[in-house]
């Protein structure tokens, strides 16, 4: 599986869309918002509890699965264009 990571993380969308991906399953399965984090100590909590629940943790595997697979090449690889970017493609 080769992924462009560098130029992935240089994307602050893709950022943004892991970020979410981590977050929203753990706080569907508590049931909370994100109004209802309101401190670290809280966010830490919930991200402990998610990492000790298998079914928690699963969700997460699957949601940030589908933030990194890009669905425009077949298998689980970059195209060989993609992985000669050195940053984010910009259309002109």
């Amino acid at each position: 599986m080769k992924i462009n990571w560098i130029v992935r993380l240089k994307n602050p969308v893709f950022i943004a869309q892991l970020v979410i991906s981590v977050l929203l399953p753990i706080l569907a399965y508590a049931g909370l918002t994100g109004a209802d984090v309101t401190s670290w100590p809280i966010l830490i909590g919930l991200i402990v509890a998610a990492v000790k629940n298998p079914y928690v943790l699963a969700l997460v595997i699957v949601s940030v699965w589908h933030t990194v697979n890009d669905p425009t090449t077949s298998g689980l690889s970059d195209s060989d264009l993609a992985l000669k970017y050195k940053a984010p493609y910009k259309d002109k």
